[in-house]
């Protein structure tokens, strides 16, 4: 089983088998590289915990663990601060942790296993239940090893995929296998497992909060998060996309690090892929403002097409999102071990389309609602949609909160039901994906469109998708990605600021650039967001078209039982054609069919 995640860790494995429990692990030595050995034990080693990933506050942890009388037999490991934590506080021991982990300590004197995941979930944990107990690791590809796990799929999942491009947590692609979910842990014990959510961020607007606190708080954490994500007996570097979120954070470890040049990495495109040069000219502004080590990764389209492949190997469900980081993480293995990303500032601060409808429908929704004319509404209240007020009316008349946001994402459960086989329907079992964005609503409190919109996200996208995408791209070759912004600090502190400070009169993540405004080059706080994603499109058109026309022939369709081929061939002709930009649909249809020929799923 561990062999088959060897790429998360090529420098250690260990083991460790008790009574009725084993645990293994592969190691990326980051931190205490000679002495950070797992399994780690306490003082008389009834408690043995294995982890992936970091513990930035290790430090101030182990110097309070080893005032209350602790003994470390490392100097500064943060694995084995884990274990004198849970000893001082047992199951409450998460609470004390920042970091990104999957953590799995055996409590021999209580006879129980926890399992435990990072708030945000940076890092991944499945685990199956099978007749004789559990079986978990941090890929789905180590839990299927087990000859007691099944390989069936799970088709309300598959359903789900096609709207949001991924599975939804704690769900996966198989029946069998299920996710911890982010902030969750598991107590496994003779009385079965016992689940528990031991922290969920909550969006409450602090109405009294004004702007110039808002900013310098948000530096303020940032700047402190950076700095403990800088923690590393290894070399580390940086993205750097040009973005303000990437830019910001690199600025930050210039000035920490001091004379020592912080090594930078970009991604940049051949002349084949268009509008992508303004990236290269930002981040190399940014490099020579911080005065960075800067390094770039040409990726051609030619490249990309011939790499698709190994990006499959990465992942063990269907997927359909950004995979940039794959070739990024090819360049950064050669360099260094370790690099901080700008991840999850959009998540927390406002930037994609529905953050940016978030207030221009309810406003028009109020107008709407009272009898009032859509043009009572000022320009800078429906920015930056204003002279959109056929689109936003067309968004509203979609129905519930609900059933407008599942508008924004690749099909409706309408648009699947003409997509898909009458056979596959029926083995989703009614599934509806309206249905469970209106449940995941429902659990968000908070008033404030905007906040809605962002804590939608922050349940769903983030750990389902953005995240999952990095680790797994990042890790297939040898690279931890760290990122400053989803510190539970500064995202529960981000939590409390009024959609009004985040976007302003259509600009996104407002009180971000005031707060990082002097660090970076102005120029970067006023370009447009243009997102870290590759022109798949253009590439489905050539360089992909080979790998469509085979995988989604009307055989391969046929023989899958998923999708109905004359929907699909409708859709390909349509794009081909030029007649319509299907690229981000048939990605994901593409990537669907791929993931049922790797595991040889007949009528899947």
């Amino acid at each position: 089983m561990v062999a088959s995640i060897r790429h998360r860790g090529p420098d250690d494995s260990g083991f460790w088998e008790g009574e009725g429990i084993s645990l293994g692990m592969r190691r990326l030595a980051i931190i205490d590289i000679d002495g950070g050995h797992q399994p780690m034990f306490n003082e008389d080693g009834s408690i043995v915990a294995v982890f992936n990933g970091e513990i930035y506050n290790y430090l101030e942890l182990q110097r309070s663990l080893v005032a209350r009388g602790h003994r470390f037999r490392s100097d500064h490991s943060d694995t084995e601060t884990i274990v004198h934590l849970y000893e001082e506080h047992g199951l409450d021991f998460l609470d004390h942790l920042n970091g990104m982990f999957a953590i799995a300590l055996w409590d021999s004197k209580k006879e129980r296993l926890v399992l435990a995941r990072d708030r945000v979930g940076i890092k991944p944990l499945y685990y199956s239940k099978t007749a004789t107990g559990i079986v978990f690791g941090s890929e789905i590809k180590a839990v299927l090893e087990h000859p007691s796990v099944s390989k069936q799929p799970d088709f309300s999942s598959l359903y789900h995929y096609l709207s949001f491009k991924n599975t939804p947590t704690p769900h996966t692609a198989f029946a069998d296998v299920r996710q911890l979910g982010p902030g969750q842990c598991a107590v496994v014990s003779g009385a079965g497992i016992t689940l528990r959510t031991w922290w969920r961020v909550r969006f409450c607007e602090n109405a009294d909060l004004s702007e110039q606190e808002a900013a310098h708080n948000i530096r303020a954490l940032l700047e402190d998060s950076v700095r403990l994500q800088m923690r590393s007996d290894v070399p580390f570097g940086a993205y750097l996309s040009g973005g303000v979120d990437s830019s910001s954070v690199v600025a930050i470890m210039s000035r920490l690090s001091g004379a020592n040049r912080v090594k930078t990495f970009s991604l940049v495109y051949g002349a084949d892929v268009r509008h992508k040069a303004e990236d290269q000219r930002f981040a190399r502004l940014v490099s020579e403002t911080c005065g960075t080590d800067h390094e770039e990764y040409l990726l051609s389209a030619k490249e990309a097409a011939e790499s698709v492949d190994g990006v499959l190997q990465a992942f063990d469900e269907p997927f359909s999102g950004v995979t940039s980081t794959y070739f990024l993480t090819k360049l950064i293995s050669r360099h260094v071990k370790v690099a901080l990303s700008g991840d999850g500032a959009d998540e927390i601060f406002g930037s994609y389309l529905s953050h940016r409808l978030a207030g221009p429908l309810a406003k028009v929704r109020h107008l709407r609602a009272s009898g009032r004319p859509v043009t009572e509404a000022t320009p800078a209240e429906l920015a930056p949609f204003q002279n959109r007020l056929e689109y936003l009316d067309a968004v509203l008349s979609r129905g519930s909160e609900a059933e407008q946001r599942l508008s924004l994402h690749l099909w409706t459960d309408a648009g699947k039901r003409e997509l898909v086989t009458p056979h596959f329907l029926h083995l989703a079992g009614g599934a509806s994906s309206g249905a469970l964005i209106a449940s995941i609503f429902d659990s968000i409190t908070t008033r404030d469109p905007l906040n809605r919109a962002l804590a939608f996200d922050f349940l769903t996208l983030l750990p389902d998708q953005v995240l999952p995408f990095v680790d797994r791209l990042s890790m297939a070759h040898s690279v931890e990605v760290r990122p400053p912004f989803l510190d539970h600090r500064l995202v529960e502190y981000a939590a409390t600021i009024p959609g009004s400070m985040k976007i302003r009169a259509g600009r996104e993540k407002h009180i971000l650039k005031e707060a990082v405004r002097g660090l970076i080059p102005d120029g970067i706080l006023h370009r447009p967001k243009e997102g870290f994603v590759l022109p798949v499109d253009q590439w489905l058109l050539v360089e992909l078209r080979p790998m469509v026309e085979d995988l989604l022939s009307e055989q391969r369709l046929k023989r899958h039982g998923l999708l109905q081929p004359s929907a699909v061939r409708h859709l390909l002709d349509l794009h081909f054609s030029g007649g319509a930009n299907h690229g981000p649909r048939i990605w994901n249809l593409l990537m669907l069919q791929a993931w049922c020929d790797r595991h040889q799923l007949a009528m899947c």
